[in-house]
């Protein structure tokens, strides 16, 4: 599977790290390609627009604290984006929420934890049965959430 991976510029020598750490993953990196001051929203956009064409897939974002990032990326249809700073919250969004997309800050989180976060979250599948029904309440007015 292709996981989708995106920065702002604080985020860019963590995701640079991550990539590295997990080589067997086959990354589809959607930028930003330097620490040059750039906008958040617009990278949170690349993943989110794949995400929602397509919501089995599963992306990771990086920024300084994560939330920017999160609450841009749950913006769109299908896309559940959790702010994670160890493994047992990526491990429980994935479990719980369905989440699909790992949302990471650079600046808050080290790199032992944000690397937990991402094993936990790639590792872990959605655990489903009462889950379900709650799920589906934080989808909104499309279908096949």
């Amino acid at each position: 599977m292709t996981i989708l991976i995106a920065s702002d510029h604080a985020g860019f020598h963590r995701k640079g790290e991550l990539k590295a750490r997990f080589p067997q993953v086959e990354w589809k990196d959607l930028g930003t390609d330097s620490e040059v001051s750039v906008d958040y929203p617009d990278y949170a956009d690349r993943v989110a627009r794949e995400i929602q064409d397509d919501p089995s897939r599963l992306g990771v974002l990086i920024c300084g604290s994560g939330q920017g990032m999160a609450m841009r990326a749950n913006r769109y249809p299908r896309v559940r984006a959790a702010l994670a700073w160890n493994s047992d919250v990526a491990r429980l969004s994935r479990r719980h929420n369905d989440a699909n997309v790992l949302c990471l800050g650079s600046r808050v989180t080290d790199l032992e934890a944000c690397a937990a976060a991402l094993q936990a979250f790639l590792e872990t599948e959605f655990e489903g049965g009462r889950h379900d029904g709650r799920v589906r309440k934080l989808g909104g007015p499309w279908e096949n959430c």
